[in-house]
């Protein structure tokens, strides 16, 4: 038997941890899961990580009767809410009937470098997730948002990998100075050391001076992009992200 959770009207922060919370719970315990979406008016980016996030770990989980507003917030980010390999419903639909595509590219600063809602711990050292990397990889994602952190923990835990969390730079880079990481990635601006202060301490490390570096952020202008690539920045993605995307690019930067 399913469950299904209707969505209020503005989906902010603190709805889109009530709507992850409810989530955790409904798959706990049925088989299915349907989000009601018909009632929203306006959808923030938390609330959007969390809708991507939930579609792209579990099949149990559908979205129903999504609002014109629903649908123009990840249409204007560039992104698709439906499943891959479905059918998108008629308002995500392009005019010529053809499913509207995923556009949302990773772009790297400098030269090219070369699912969602699991709720499972790390699994043992050394040992291997299904079509993923060894859990040995080691990734530390540096956040001052908890929703975020917990979107990425849950895609990349989900992907096989081990995840530390900081909370803002200067949090990472005390962690750093306790656990070796294969990957980083950081968020642009937060409190007592933004992403930039991030990247350059890290290069300036011996230890770090190689490690990938990727920033998250809500930015993505060309200055932006700019300062990362100087400061040392591996690659670039714009909140919101696409779970698998952002898998894919991290098993590129750290095979």
């Amino acid at each position: 038997m399913g469950t299904t959770i209707t969505l209020p009207a503005v989906v902010d922060s603190a709805a889109a941890d009530s709507l992850l919370a409810a989530l955790r719970q409904s798959l706990a315990v049925h088989s299915s899961c349907l989000i009601d979406a018909s009632k929203v008016e306006s959808l923030m980016l938390p609330g959007m990580q969390v809708v991507l996030a939930a579609i792209r770990a579990s099949e149990k989980v559908q979205v129903v009767d999504p609002s014109a507003s629903f649908c123009s917030a990840f249409e204007s980010a560039a992104l698709s809410w439906v499943r891959d390999g479905g059918a998108a419903p008629a308002r995500d639909r392009a005019p010529d009937g053809d499913p509207r595509p995923d556009p949302n590219e990773v772009s790297p600063p400098s030269a090219p470098v070369g699912q969602a809602l699991a709720t499972s711990e790390p699994a043992p050292e050394g040992a291997a997730a299904a079509n993923g990397p060894p859990v040995a990889k080691r990734i530390l994602t540096i956040d001052d948002s908890k929703t975020m952190r917990d979107m990425l923990r849950f895609t990349l835990v989900d992907a096989g990998y081990e995840v530390l969390q900081a909370v803002d730079g200067q949090d990472g880079l005390d962690v750093l100075k306790k656990q070796k990481v294969d990957v980083v990635i950081t968020d642009i601006n937060m409190p007592k050391l933004d992403g930039y202060g991030v990247i350059r301490h890290l290069r300036a490390d011996a230890g770090y001076d190689d490690t990938p570096i990727l920033v998250l952020s809500t930015e993505g202008d060309q200055k932006t992009r700019e300062i990362g690539r100087d400061a040392g920045a591996t690659g670039w993605l714009v909140k919101p992200f696409d779970p698998d995307q952002l898998v894919d690019i991290v098993r590129q930067v750290s095979p």
